[in-house]
């Protein structure tokens, strides 16, 4: 797919998913579409690329050139002057940005409720939160807007977003992406992180966007050597860490724990209580005096607006900061100190310490009944990786309740490419399944999709020789058949399942549905809905309306 038609593609998705809040700031599709232009020319006349085709969306605590920056707050916004360090390696890379995404304000939250541009709902389920702060960036990757996105991560922004939509997300260690042009939380916690659908392409992205760049004083080098000891061994939290989670969830984690063990891993259990110790002080100690630094000023001086553009919880996080003395930030600093040595201890001879991601996933209404202790619950596995100079990244690991279920991979600083390659043993076996119709995203069935534990890979197009009916069912479903002539392309979305979800998947399929090999236009084949030629008798020809969608809408239109 060309940028142009990958960009042409990312709008109309947009319009289809009808996610407003996620966005802050929408680029004019005319602006985006001049660059993906300029692209394919660069492109064609023989210039590397890497992530030409693709499209990408910048949290809006990150500058882009020519868009505000608000962190969250109007009050705040302000019109950079040039692309922060991480857009502009990603934009040099051959990646289109389509526009600034909506966050917890100021980057203070895990759950992505905190703004004044609203609510981040959940990709899959838009009762319950998206997790934050990163929220926006987040849920345009899972629902196949962007092929790309970038998020910030103190406390854990980048992972337990990336667990709630179902998603990779991968959070470097500490300075190896520059925060040059960050709107800073914590400045010497802070990462730039990089959210896809595919672990491949997170880690690419990052490969791309690392490196010093003469201005962030705290950029490092990169000096990645780690290497898997053999057998491969990982640290898990004891029984006791896992008390509390959500419903299911220790048991999803225990199904992946189990799959390492098949795998040949060498599983150790872990009591991780320093960590989680050490996990508390970033915003239960000193530590929290750094996001004052930051916007305090700021907040002090718009106190008015406190409840209005400014968000009352994250206004009161911030103003906390301003009690801790410089003897409370030396005593937790040692305190740290003695947690993380006693953590390194416990992990010593692990090649990383695999845990859920985060602990529950709430909904809209129980985060707003208690923000502050909803939102503590959320980063129980995450918050200790910044403060302790830990790398670390959250993959998909299958569903709970018809919910993503995600697990995160945490090891020492640098050890990144060796986290990615532990994480491909993650997921288990896996099927790409292509729909048309009733299952693609935002369509009635598609929570069938999301229950077995699916992911959103591509929107695709079929080879032109397939038709399209609609038939006479409950919800409407269409019938794709392969003809001999007269056939045409047909638009639909490859998901990913896991091995054992697309069984139960296929164990439920009602007749007249089958499943078997489709050729898409690129000359490969995968997995996908076809229909039994006895059930088109006296079924609509709706081949030449453009793909499923298209029929929906005019059908919609017609009042039929």
């Amino acid at each position: 797919m060309t940028s142009v038609e990958r960009v042409v593609a990312a709008y109309e998705r947009i319009a289809a998913v009808d996610r407003p809040e996620a966005w802050i700031h929408l680029r004019p599709p005319a602006d985006a579409l001049a660059e993906a232009e300029a692209i394919d020319v660069r492109l064609a006349a023989g210039e590397s690329l890497p992530l030409a085709g693709l499209v990408g969306a910048v949290k809006d605590n990150i500058d882009v050139a020519g868009m505000p920056t608000t962190a969250g707050a109007a009050s705040y916004s302000y019109l950079p002057q040039g692309d922060s360090t991480a857009v502009a390696r990603l934009r040099a890379a051959g990646a289109v940005v389509l526009g600034k995404t909506n966050l917890d304000q100021f980057a203070t939250g895990l759950v992505g409720t905190r703004s004044p541009y609203g609510a981040v709902r959940n990709a899959w389920d838009p009762s319950r939160i998206s997790g934050g702060s990163s929220s926006g960036s987040a849920v345009v990757v899972a629902l196949g807007v962007a092929d790309v996105a970038l998020g910030t991560d103190t406390a854990g922004s980048g992972r337990v977003p990336a667990a709630l939509n179902g998603i990779v997300g991968v959070k470097p260690t500490k300075g190896l992406i520059p925060t040059t042009g960050v709107v800073p939380a914590c400045r010497t916690q802070d990462c730039v992180t990089v959210f896809a659908r595919d672990l491949r392409l997170a880690r690419m992205t990052v490969e791309l966007l690392s490196g010093p760049d003469g201005k962030d004083a705290r950029a490092r080098e990169d000096r990645q050597a780690g290497t898997p000891v053999s057998p491969l061994r990982i640290a898990v939290p004891a029984a006791q860490n896992l008390e509390g989670m959500a419903d299911g969830w220790a048991g999803a984690f225990g199904v992946v724990v189990e799959r390492l063990v098949d795998a040949g891993v060498e599983v150790v259990p872990v009591d991780i209580t320093p960590l989680l110790r050490a996990a508390e002080l970033l915003y239960g100690g000193a530590f929290v005096a750094e996001r004052t630094a930051a916007v305090g000023e700021h907040i002090a001086k718009h106190a008015d607006l406190i409840g209005t553009d400014l968000d009352p919880t994250v206004a009161a996080i911030v103003q906390r900061g301003a009690d801790a003395t410089a003897v409370d930030y030396f005593r937790d600093l040692e305190r740290l100190d003695e947690l993380g040595a006693e953590g390194q201890a416990l992990l010593a001879g692990c090649a990383a310490l695999l845990t859920p991601t985060t602990t529950w996933h709430p909904t809209l209404a129980e985060v707003a009944a208690d923000p502050v202790g909803a939102n503590s619950r959320m980063g129980r596995f995450t918050n200790f990786a910044n403060l302790l100079d830990m790398s670390s990244l959250a993959v998909p690991a299958g569903s709970v309740g018809g919910l993503p279920f995600g697990v995160m991979l945490t090891g020492p600083a640098f050890d990144d490419r060796l986290l990615a390659e532990i994480a491909a043993l993650v997921p288990g076996p896996t099927v790409d399944l292509l729909v048309v119709g009733a299952h693609l995203s935002g369509q009635p069935l598609n929570h069938q999709l999301v229950s077995a534990g699916g992911t959103l890979i591509a929107d695709v197009r079929t080879a032109p020789t397939y038709r399209l009916h609609a038939l006479d069912t409950q919800p409407p479903k269409p019938g794709l058949v392969r003809v001999a002539d007269g056939g045409v392309s047909v638009p639909g979305e490859v998901w990913r399942l896991p091995a054992a979800g697309l069984g139960r998947f296929v164990g439920a399929l009602p007749a007249p549905m089958a499943i078997g090999t489709v050729e898409l236009e690129d000359g490969t084949s995968v997995t996908g809905f076809l229909c039994e030629p006895y059930a088109l008798a006296g079924a609509r020809d709706i081949s030449d309306l453009g793909g499923w969608r298209a029929y929906v809408s005019a059908v919609a239109g017609s009042g039929a």
